[in-house]
C-alpha cells in the first residue's frame, strides 16, 4: 500500500516536472500549465486517508480504492456523479457536508452520504487525509 502511494506521488510530481520542462527552463514561451498539487495532498495525509477511507465507512459505499459499488460512484475518475470542478476544495466540501438523498444523481443508489462520514464522524484532520486520498484517486498523474 505505501508503495503504491509513493509510486502515485511520484507520477503526479513527474508530470509536474515534465509540464514544467516544457515551458522552457527560463520560464517563459510555453504554453503547457505547471501541474501543482494542492498544498493539502501530501504523503502523510494521502497515507491517513487510504487506510481511513479503505478500513473504514467509505469503502462500503464506494468499494475498496474506490472503484465504486451500488451505493456510491466510482471515485478513481474524474467526472464522478456530484464533481463540478474536481478541486481538492470541492471533494473535501462533499465529505463535509455529505449528499443528501434528494441531491444523489443517480436514483437506484438508496442512500445519502452522511455528513462527515456519516458514523465514522470524521475530525477536520481526518476529512482533510480523505479528501486528499480521493484527490489522488481522481486526478491520476499527468491530469
Amino acid at each position: 500500500m505505501r508503495r503504491l502511494l509513493a509510486v502515485s506521488l511520484a507520477a503526479l510530481s513527474l508530470a509536474a516536472c515534465r509540464s514544467a520542462a516544457r515551458g522552457g527552463s527560463n520560464g517563459g514561451g510555453g504554453a503547457a500549465a505547471k501541474v501543482t498539487l494542492p498544498a493539502e495532498v501530501t504523503p502523510a495525509n494521502v497515507a491517513l486517508g487510504d487506510s481511513l477511507f479503505n478500513n473504514g465507512g467509505c469503502m462500503r459505499c464506494h468499494g475498496a480504492k474506490g472503484v465504486g459499488a451500488q451505493n456510491g460512484p466510482v471515485l478513481a475518475d474524474d467526472k464522478w456523479d456530484q464533481l463540478t470542478t474536481g478541486s481538492y476544495e470541492e471533494i473535501r466540501a462533499i465529505i463535509v457536508s455529505g449528499v443528501p438523498k434528494e441531491k444523489i444523481k443517480v436514483t437506484t443508489r438508496p442512500n445519502p452520504m452522511g455528513a462527515r462520514g456519516g458514523r465514522m464522524n470524521l475530525t477536520d484532520a481526518q476529512i482533510t487525509a480523505v479528501a486528499a486520498y480521493v484527490y489522488t484517486l481522481s486526478h491520476p498523474a499527468g491530469k
